[in-house]
């Protein structure tokens, strides 16, 4: 595989040199301080592209890359982010063309810039660290929202974070306003919403004690996860799901899979597999460059 870079836009900035699906050099972030989670909201999108231009340039890579892949959240098709309810300044913003005209001094016209989905890297960055390049995976990114991702790219909107999970009309925790998602019920923010007097943490701690409330909602939390992925395989097939993310932590493996036997019965349909892993923004750096040499035909 030709040399490429991975970048990733979520709570900061990441980027990476990238050859044959493994790092080249060292993991470049802005900011550094790992504790800082808002630096990118309501940062004009251009400013943001600067940086990303900057942190590429210190990289101080050996040759010119062959192309560069984006990872950041929201739908992204044909390099146009049609929406981005977590970086709103990305909305209708014509992502793919403003990044290879930014990078034209730094590396001419030559370059092959593709823009995915966040998840969608995670879910390439999983398959090229675990040596599932030949095969489908899908990914939950348990976080803030939630993320699904699939590998191999295929173009597709891909929200399931935002399936419905529940016909409950008080279920209005979305981030996207929607009513009866299954970010409604797991994304950190809605848990926040919905536990007023409780954190995330404080919530499964207090399940674990047996408080009756937080017990009902990690059995609704857990079964939501189950009806997305049970969803997502009666709709492409079984096969590998992976969950990551900083709220992964929480899974209770053996009560999801107890969820999923009662809700894929069909037999063809039940040689699936969950697997808690960890991901992080050195794996989805590295899915974004991969999925940009596969769609420029160099992977």
């Amino acid at each position: 595989m030709a040399l490429g870079i991975g970048v990733l836009i979520t709570e900061r900035l990441s980027c990476a040199a990238v050859s044959d699906t493994a790092l080249v050099g060292d993991l470049r972030v802005d900011p550094e301080d790992s504790a800082i989670k808002d630096s990118l909201q309501g940062v004009p999108a251009e400013q943001i592209i600067e940086r990303v231009v900057e942190q590429v340039r210190r990289l101080n890579v050996p040759e010119a890359p062959a192309y560069i892949g984006i990872g950041m959240p929201g739908i992204v098709r044909n390099g146009y982010v049609q929406d981005s309810p977590n970086l709103v300044q990305f909305k209708g913003f014509s992502m793919q063309a403003a990044v290879l005209e930014a990078f034209k001094p730094l590396f001419g016209t030559r370059l092959h810039v593709a823009v995915f989905n966040d998840a969608d890297v995670m879910a390439a960055g999983l398959a090229a660290k675990r040596g599932h390049l030949d095969r489908l995976i899908r990914v939950w990114t348990l976080g803030t929202g939630i993320g699904y991702g699939r590998y191999p790219f295929q173009d597709g909107v891909w929200e399931a974070g935002h399936s419905v999970v529940t016909l409950d009309p008080k279920e209005h925790y979305c981030g996207c306003g929607g009513i009866g998602h299954l970010e409604g019920i797991m994304g950190h923010r809605a848990m926040r919403l919905r536990f007023m007097d409780l954190e995330p943490d404080e919530i499964f701690q207090q399940a674990k004690e047996g408080e009756t409330r937080c017990v009902d909602f990690v059995k609704l939390w857990h079964r939501a996860l189950a009806a997305g992925t049970a969803t997502a395989i009666h709709q492409e097939g079984p096969g590998k799901f992976f969950v990551t993310g900083p709220n992964s932590r929480y899974i209770n493996q053996p009560l999801l899979i107890e969820y999923l036997h009662d809700m894929v019965k069909l037999s063809p349909l039940q040689s699936y597999s969950v697997e808690v892993v960890s991901g992080g923004e050195a794996v989805a750096t590295v899915g974004a460059a991969v999925n940009a040499a596969q769609t420029a035909g160099l992977g």
